[in-house]
């Protein structure tokens, strides 16, 4: 395993990325802080919204118990992301879509930011704090535009409670989303993990599974995390700052890198 400065990219991850034809992106919280989304996790059991710690209002008790306060909790959320921007990380990894032949987005963020900046086909592992999922019929909607200060909004198909389509403590991934994820890290010949330290499980899994597959796996993240001994180089810096670099490869570098890996 390399690490280096975000200063340098090797030249051997430098041909991995003119060669490659799939790539994966893992992304998390990191990415996203850079546009000034807050995490509100705070520190051990440190008060987040009236009084409760972050695990317990964002969990599934809570919405089986006070789904009014849930609902108030992330409608001060959507408050506070409204207005953020995607940032230069956002921007790169959707432009990476029209230049690889395939590239798989797998994000552990609920903020809708890649999807802002361009991005398609995004498996959000844990959900999107712009929909919200019915109680009793299961329907997805978008509450994007939506404003409702107080109570539980409706389902505009059959009239049941609506709750955030996110993924609540206590509660498993969205059906699907996971084994999707684990199927383009399996596939992929390169795999960025970017802002996250890849320690909760299963997103944690992905970077295993394509490390095991025989994909190059490379971290981004401004510091060391326990997932970067698993890596093959680690780029330490802000993704905002270090992904851009990829995008100064010429056309003739990566055509030079191409022929050099050959």
């Amino acid at each position: 395993m390399q690490a280096f400065t975000k200063q340098f990219i090797s030249e051997e991850l430098r041909r991995r990325f003119s060669k490659a034809n799939n790539v994966l992106v893992l992304s998390g919280a990191g990415v996203s802080a850079e546009s000034g989304v807050p995490t509100f996790r705070g520190g051990g059991d440190s008060a987040v919204w009236k009084g409760m710690p972050f695990r317990v209002i964002s969990s599934a008790g809570m919405v089986e118990r006070e789904l009014p306060e849930v609902w108030e909790w992330f409608n001060y959320r959507r408050g506070r992301l409204a207005s953020l921007k995607p940032n230069a990380a956002h921007e790169t990894i959707a432009r990476w879509q029209d230049r690889f032949d395939t590239l798989g987005l797998v994000t552990q963020n609920i903020d809708g930011l890649h999807q802002a900046a361009g991005s398609r086909d995004v498996i959000e592992l844990h959900g999107s704090i712009w929909r919200a999922r019915c109680c009793d019929c299961n329907a997805r909607h978008n509450v994007r535009e939506l404003k409702f200060d107080n109570g539980v909004p409706g389902c505009f198909d059959c009239g049941g409670h609506l709750r955030p389509d996110v993924v609540l403590f206590g509660e498993m991934l969205p059906t699907g989303a996971f084994e999707l994820a684990a199927m383009k890290a399996e596939s992929c010949e390169l795999c960025f993990v970017v802002g996250t330290s890849a320690v909760v499980y299963p997103a944690a899994s992905i970077p295993e599974i394509a490390r095991a597959a025989g994909a190059y796996v490379v971290e981004v993240n401004p510091e060391r995390t326990p997932l970067s001994d698993l890596c093959d180089e680690v780029l330490m810096g802000k993704a905002g700052e270090i992904l851009p670099m990829f995008e100064t490869l010429s056309h003739k570098e990566a055509q030079k890198a191409q022929n050099n890996f050959a």
